[in-house]
């Protein structure tokens, strides 16, 4: 376990376990953020799903906020204690996606529009980091580069075995020769033996 990795997971964790307290505290602070993925994403998802899930799909910004705060809670934990932390960085990304998508410099005053675009910025940086951390598989190799140099090691053994095999053939093939030559020789020695 590399210290630097668990102090950058944690200062990156830590900010989203406080954000995700104060959104399930007081969603209203953060429900803006939600109106646009309310209001675009939502009635999409509710057109694909199956009829029992798109009534259960919550339509309320305060709502939506509470969920995502939840979701930065456990991913905010879960990368913190080093339990499930890629898929807390994942959860952790998977709530970001609502402020990217809800940033709107519609309305606004040129001083409001350079903080919007700062909060963006920081959106969209938090979020690149969480996905940083949720493929981050500590310098070890991944399942599919397991699995592949699994199949080439196997794939090398069946040829290694193959060749062993080839070549234990060929030396039984020449034994069994030598085999039958001796004993054709002996018969015919033998066979001479009794002419004689």
């Amino acid at each position: 376990m590399n210290l630097l990795r668990v102090a950058a997971r944690t200062m990156l964790a830590g900010y989203f376990v406080v954000n995700g307290v104060k959104a399930l505290k007081d969603p209203a602070l953060y429900a803006t953020d939600q109106e646009r993925f309310a209001s675009t994403v939502v009635p999409l998802a509710a057109k694909v799903a199956p009829a029992e899930v798109s009534t259960a799909l919550p339509q309320d910004p305060e709502t939506l906020a509470r969920i995502n705060g939840g979701l930065q809670v456990a991913g905010g934990l879960s990368m913190i204690t080093g339990k499930g932390r890629r898929l807390g960085a994942g959860l952790i990304a998977a709530s970001m996606i609502p402020q990217v998508m809800g940033f709107s410099a519609k309305g606004l005053t040129p001083e409001e529009k350079a903080l919007a675009r700062n909060e963006l910025l920081k959106n969209i940086a938090l979020l690149g980091g969480s996905l940083i951390a949720a493929g981050d598989t500590e310098g070890r190799p991944g399942l599919a580069w397991r699995a592949q140099d699994s199949a080439a090691k196997l794939s090398r053994n069946v040829d290694h075995t193959r060749k062993s095999l080839s070549k234990d053939a060929a030396l039984t093939k020449a034994q069994l020769a030598r085999q039958v030559d001796n004993v054709k020789h002996r018969v015919a020695l033998q066979a001479k033996d009794l002419t004689h």
